[in-house]
């Protein structure tokens, strides 16, 4: 639903969220926490190039985002939503250009991995301008995803951060992110807290789905 950058320095400190600069309105970008895991296709000059100016160059054709979410809204035929569930559906082709799904022919489409590397496009490019001496390429990225993926959606989300330029990257399965976040913060009362605790429980519980991890 959304996508969302966390930092923090190697040697230890606090974790940071980052702000994601994004269109918000037509001709108009500001940062937010998240970025809507949305992608709208408008219809040539439906909107002029002016509305959709970013703070870096780039090839992107769609809007992304928050404005994305909005003008989807309006008319939901060109939005593209839910591309990283698309990219655990073995019965399709994901690397073929289906979305949005049930669209009409004049609409573009694009592939569920390729709508997925643009938000990991979006992150890398927000990252490099805010960062211009530490780009996002050069760092310990860990990507999370859900328990729920099999190998073959594993290996398409490696391949969409290498398509959105981030060849190296970690993948980690969401409710162990979680775990480990959990672990450090609790430190203080940790042993008391797992005293008798031979295998830890992690659920995930999602709008759609609930993961368990032992």
């Amino acid at each position: 639903t959304h996508t969302v950058l966390a930092y923090a320095p190697l040697a230890g400190g606090e974790i940071q969220v980052f702000p994601i600069p994004q269109t918000i309105a037509a001709g108009e970008v500001a940062p937010r926490p998240l970025l809507p895991s949305l992608r709208f296709h408008a219809a040539p000059g439906a909107l002029a190039a002016d509305d959709l100016l970013l703070p870096w160059p780039s090839d992107e054709t769609s809007i992304l985002g928050t404005f994305a979410r909005e003008l989807g809204q309006q008319t939901p035929g060109r939005l593209v939503a839910s591309a990283k569930s698309w990219l655990s559906h073995p019965s399709v082709d994901r690397t073929a250009a289906i979305l949005p799904w049930g669209a009409p022919d004049d609409v573009a489409k694009v592939s569920p991995l390729d709508a997925s590397a643009s938000y990991l496009r979006h992150l890398r490019q927000a990252w490099d301008h805010a960062h211009p001496h530490a780009p996002l390429a050069r760092q310990q990225i860990v990507l999370t995803v859900p328990a729920s993926f099999d190998d073959g959606a594993r290996e398409l989300t490696l391949q969409a951060a290498t398509l959105a330029g981030l060849p190296e990257v970690h993948p980690l399965e969401e409710p162990q992110a979680a775990v480990s976040d959990w672990v450090p913060s609790h430190q203080p009362h940790l042993a008391g807290q797992l005293a008798r605790t031979h295998r830890p429980l992690a659920v995930h519980a999602c709008a759609g789905t609930t993961a368990l991890t032992l």
